[in-house]
């Protein structure tokens, strides 16, 4: 009986290595077969010398930048046979045709349901003019509205976070819409789900949605069939199963809840014991959110119910997206604008980049950033250090004990070429940093799910939210502040690299995009 229990309770670590035995199997036969056609017909060798060159000029001529294109040019021009397979099987070839039609199809439902705000709009450019550039930018191309009434709570830990979001959940009266990247069935989202079958037994309409990859080392399939059986509506985003699978590249990395349409939580924070303080295997853990309450809690309903809707061909899609966009009687009691947004990787806009660089490129006295990783494409690196260079105060905090060893060499990589230029470098000594946060001028912030590096601004769906003009800025600028006072200042030491240090760190940038 407690081995069938702890089986139940498990991870899906097996899985994931029989997948990845599978995975590598065929990757091997493909390159064995290739091979061996290609020793045995100088017309298949040519051909795929052919295919190899057509394949550069394809990834060369694409817009995206530079510091993705190059490293899949020379690893093709190299090894043609193995560059090419890998390319496909990171969705680099197209193969993601289906999804992408798929998500817009969905989102042609859903974001003409958001209000158009252009009277928001117009008063924040008014306002603030050098964040009304940035919200425009957002409007245009993500078609998330800007909004006015709304309360921004900002919490400077994940576990203040988490407690808070329970209490709310716990006043739900209609629905409950979460979606993570990770959830471990352990301490807090045992907490979680007994509020949720409390609510599901008064008639609220509860659903749960996270990544099969996110959460692969903390749940296992069985997870989603023990909620159902309690009345949880769950579904999995891109289930890791054995065979070459095209969009595995592509995970859901957002964290949202929504109760009602009227309260909406995002931020850093997954839900794993980790983030709460139960457990800490890199030392502190130090992570954030923000707290919605108002009309900006629509586009959140919105992200959510795209990937809800989107995943699956062979899934009952919502019919009356209209109950879940309620429109209510609240009055802020804050002032400022709300904008969230998302980023997707099915279309060719890299919006979580393009706002940082906006901010970057718009502040005049400071803007900091804090992130777990920094894995920076060149257009990154050069709006930061173009910003610093016209006297703009830019700083980074990143963790000063990492939870992925060759990513922290990766990151420490790019120390140099920031800092040589003026950007300003922090550890955050007492241990890991894994909020995303960014704050410039006292005017503008943001607070999501968007690393600083290229799997969060190219390769996941990611969400984060555009603040100006109201408490939570002061609020992220003063914890940041706070970081940085508890940080090792490593910026004069990366000013210059040993030669044994320099090489091996531009071997590890060369698989940067991959990690």
């Amino acid at each position: 009986m407690f081995k069938k229990y702890k089986e139940r309770e498990g991870n899906s670590k097996l899985r994931l290595a029989f997948c990845c035995l599978i995975m590598l199997a065929e990757i091997y036969l493909v390159f064995a077969v290739i091979d061996r056609l290609n020793e045995d017909s100088v017309y298949f060798s040519i051909a795929t010398r052919v295919i190899a060159f057509l394949a550069v000029l394809r990834i060369y001529s694409k817009n995206i930048t530079s510091s993705m294109k190059m490293p899949w040019i020379i690893l093709i021009l190299l090894f043609p046979v193995q560059g090419i397979t890998l390319y496909i099987m990171t969705g680099g070839s197209g193969s993601r045709r289906k999804m992408k039609e798929r998500y817009e199809s969905i989102d042609s439902k859903l974001l003409p349901m958001l209000p158009k705000n252009d009277d928001v709009l117009s008063d924040l450019n008014k306002d603030y003019s050098q964040a009304g550039n940035i919200s425009n930018y957002i409007v245009r191309n993500s078609s998330y509205p800007v909004y006015k009434n709304t309360d921004v709570t900002y919490h400077d830990d994940g576990k203040v976070g988490i407690d808070a979001q329970i209490e709310d959940l716990d006043k739900a009266e209609k629905f409950i819409f979460m979606e993570y990247h990770a959830i471990e069935n352990k301490v807090y989202w045992k907490k979680i789900q007994d509020v949720l079958e409390r609510k599901v037994k008064q008639g609220v309409e509860v659903r749960v949605f996270y990544d099969d990859m996110g959460s692969i080392g903390f749940i296992n399939m069985e997870f989603v069939n023990r909620l159902k059986s309690v009345g949880i509506k769950c579904r999995v985003f891109n289930p890791f199963v054995p065979g070459l699978n095209f969009f595995l590249n592509n995970r859901d990395h957002r964290k949202i809840t929504v109760i009602d349409g009227k309260v909406g939580y995002t931020g850093g924070y997954n839900i794993a014991d980790r983030y709460f303080h139960l457990e800490e295997p890199y030392g502190k853990w130090k992570d954030t959110g923000i707290r919605l309450e108002g009309d900006a809690v629509k586009s959140l309903t919105v992200t959510f119910l795209e990937m809800w809707n989107a995943v699956r061909n062979d899934d009952a899609d919502d019919k009356d997206f209209a109950k879940y966009l309620p429109d209510y009687d609240y009055r802020a009691k804050q002032g400022g604008y709300i904008q969230p947004y998302r980023d997707s990787p099915m279309d060719n806009e890299q919006v979580g980049e393009e706002v940082y660089i906006s901010i970057l490129n718009k502040a005049e006295k400071y803007c900091y950033f804090t992130t777990p990783y920094l894995i920076i494409t060149d257009e990154m690196r050069h709006s930061m250090t173009l910003a610093a260079k016209r006297g703009v105060d830019v700083r980074i905090v990143t963790p000063g004990i990492p939870d992925k060893k060759m990513v922290y060499s990766v990151t420490r990589s790019f120390y140099n070429g920031l800092v040589k230029d003026g950007v300003k470098i922090y550890e955050w000594r007492p241990g890991f940093l894994h909020a995303k946060l960014c704050v410039a001028d006292d005017v503008m912030a943001t607070c999501g799910t968007i690393n600083l590096d290229y799997r969060s601004l190219y390769h996941h769906f990611e969400n984060g939210c555009f603040m100006v003009g109201c408490d939570a800025v002061t609020d992220i600028k003063n914890d940041i502040l706070g970081m940085i006072a508890e940080s090792e200042d490593v910026t004069e030491e990366y000013k210059v690299r040993k030669i044994p240090l320099r090489m091996g760190q531009m071997f590890l940038r060369f698989f940067a995009e991959l990690l």
